[in-house]
């Protein structure tokens, strides 16, 4: 589990800096009125967001692999929820800036459950390719 975890924040990181370098290039094209000056927090946050929620997909395939779809469809379904409400509290206290903002994070939704969805698969096929191996054992 340690080295798929590590595997997968070296992964993250990566993308999180190539799509932080888009991002900047994209920020410097755009008019002023175009950007939300919480960006760079948006960055910091989805990449907190997405390693949490691996990890506690990691633990529990490790404990029981069965579960871990179930797991996966809650924990996106609770994101999605705790997401909403970021947008609506941010919306209420910082209407000027409102639609920026849900264009940032919405395009930054976007890209980061892309990415975890793919990881997500991939540690799926390993865990199916370890519960096989098992089983021929």
């Amino acid at each position: 589990m340690k080295l798929n975890y590590f595997l997968f924040l070296r992964k993250l990181v990566t993308f999180s800096l190539i799509i932080a370098a888009l991002g900047l290039i994209v920020v410097y094209l755009l008019p002023d009125d175009y950007v939300s000056p919480t960006i760079p927090f948006l960055y910091v946050f989805f990449f907190s967001v997405t390693v949490l929620i691996h990890y506690i997909l990691l633990k529990v395939a490790s404990k029981r692999a069965a579960n871990f779809i179930n797991y996966f469809m809650l924990l996106t379904f609770g994101k999605l929820i705790f997401f909403l409400s970021i947008i609506l509290v941010y919306g209420f206290f910082r209407r000027e800036d409102l639609v920026q903002f849900v264009v940032a994070f919405f395009i930054l939704y976007l890209f980061y459950t892309v990415f975890e969805v793919v990881q997500s698969l991939s540690l799926t096929r390993d865990l199916r390719k370890h519960n096989e191996g098992k089983k021929s054992e």
